[in-house]
Formats: C-alpha cells, structure tokens, sequence
C-alpha cells in the first residue's frame, strides 16, 4: 500500500527530533456547497534537528516511531516565489 505523502507547515520544533506540522486543505461542505478551510497537526520524525518555524516540509507515513510520531520529514516542500 502507498504511504501518503503530505505537505504543510512547521508551527513548532521545540522537542527533540519532533517537529509539529500544520496541513491545511480545502474541502466542500456536503449541504452548502462552499469550499471551507480544513486544519490538522501531525508531528514528524525530523532526525537532524534541520527544520525551523515556518517552514515548508512534505511529511511522509512511516511506522509508528513513538505515541504520537508516525510521520516522517522527507524534504522540504514546494519553494514559494
């Protein structure tokens, strides 16, 4: 099965190796028909300590690395201009 790959922001990388990941997507609501702005937070495995406030990372599904890590940053995600 393909491990879904995700990108976002980081709102926090105070813990050690664990960065805390905002995605944000937009979905329709079923009876009005508006596009709505839809938020989680994922925490990631960042091994290096390499990634700062604010960045754009792409996160990838891994196994589960503690209680609540099952994410991995891969790389950083699409550059704004």
């Amino acid at each position: 099965m393909p491990r879904r790959i995700l990108e976002g922001v980081v709102t926090s990388n105070s813990r050690n190796k664990t960065v805390a990941v905002l995605v944000t997507r937009r979905v329709m609501h079923p009876k009005y028909k508006k596009y709505i702005n839809v938020s989680k937070k994922y925490h990631a495995h960042d091994e290096k300590n390499e990634k700062n406030i604010g960045d754009h990372v792409a996160i990838r599904e891994t196994n589960p690395i503690s209680k609540t890590k099952c994410w991995m940053v891969v790389s950083s995600g699409s550059e704004q201009p």
